[in-house]
């Protein structure tokens, strides 16, 4: 072969320009008659959302509060009626909701110095159940020998005004209680020598329903709330001398955080 005119045979031939290969084709698969067609799969997977993580558990004071609250709302038994026309006493109430066979206590609010009714009481039940039975089903009816509906609430002692008042009523603080002392004989061995002598109440644990182990004891005169000061202290009730002291108010709004609806019922005038 003769070489070309011009062209130097020793020169490398330029490289040929670059060209993208080109996968084969797939290969044809041959489907037997007998063999079932290859499952159909879709090209897109679907999105699901990560759950939300629950939110941490509360804590330990939160717990013990939430708890609390709703030992105090299932202690509330004490329902407070208003609109009372000044001839509505206790006996009036009682014949209102004596019926339901668990009224506990009925206290009508009366003006110290004058005596009046102000217009509003209290009525304690045994239970929370009834008194929210009878919150639910009075409220619509009218009042016996009136024209108007019953005006019905639970019982709130928040405004600390009450709690002042119990203090400074004439009231002593007892305690080193025996376990078996009630109300009743807390209240016989002070009104057998002092014949002011108007409420006892003694203090127990709102889930057990066992004595704390002192109470209060309510007078209509000074002098014998002072004498009783003196004279009692030490003085045995059942097993246990007692111990006789002044009320005050921190020991009343210690006592007031689950009691204050019957105390305020056994001790107001």
């Amino acid at each position: 072969m003769q070489p070309v005119a011009g062209v130097d045979p020793r020169r490398t031939p330029p490289p040929q320009p670059w060209a993208a290969m080109r996968y084969p084709a797939p290969a044809m698969m041959m489907q037997h008659p007998m063999m079932a067609p290859p499952p159909y799969g879709h090209p897109f997977v679907s999105y699901h959302q990560p759950p939300t993580p629950p939110p941490p558990p509360p804590s330990k004071s939160i717990r013990l509060h939430q708890g609390m609250l709703a030992a105090a709302e299932d202690e509330k038994r004490t329902i407070w009626v208003g609109d009372l026309h000044y001839w509505m006493d206790e006996n009036y109430l009682h014949s209102c909701f004596g019926h339901t066979g668990e009224v506990v206590s009925i206290k009508v609010i009366r003006n110290k110095q004058t005596g009046q009714s102000e217009g509003y009481g209290f009525v304690e039940f045994n239970s929370h159940a009834t008194a929210e039975k009878v919150l639910q089903s009075f409220g619509s009816h009218l009042m016996p020998n009136t024209n108007h509906p019953y005006r019905l609430n639970w019982a709130s002692f928040s405004t600390g005004d009450k709690h002042s008042d119990l203090a400074s009523d004439h009231s002593i603080f007892v305690g080193d209680l025996a376990s078996d002392v009630t109300d009743t004989i807390l209240q016989e061995i002070f009104v057998t020598k002092y014949s002011s002598v108007k409420g006892a109440k003694v203090v127990v644990d709102a889930h057990s329903g066992r004595s704390k182990g002192y109470g209060f004891v309510r007078f209509g005169d000074e002098n014998e709330k002072k004498l009783a000061i003196s004279e009692m202290n030490g003085v045995y009730c059942s097993t246990r001398p007692m111990r006789v002291d002044l009320a005050t108010p921190k020991r009343f709004s210690g006592m007031c955080l689950s009691f204050c609806p019957i105390i305020i019922i056994s001790f107001l005038s």
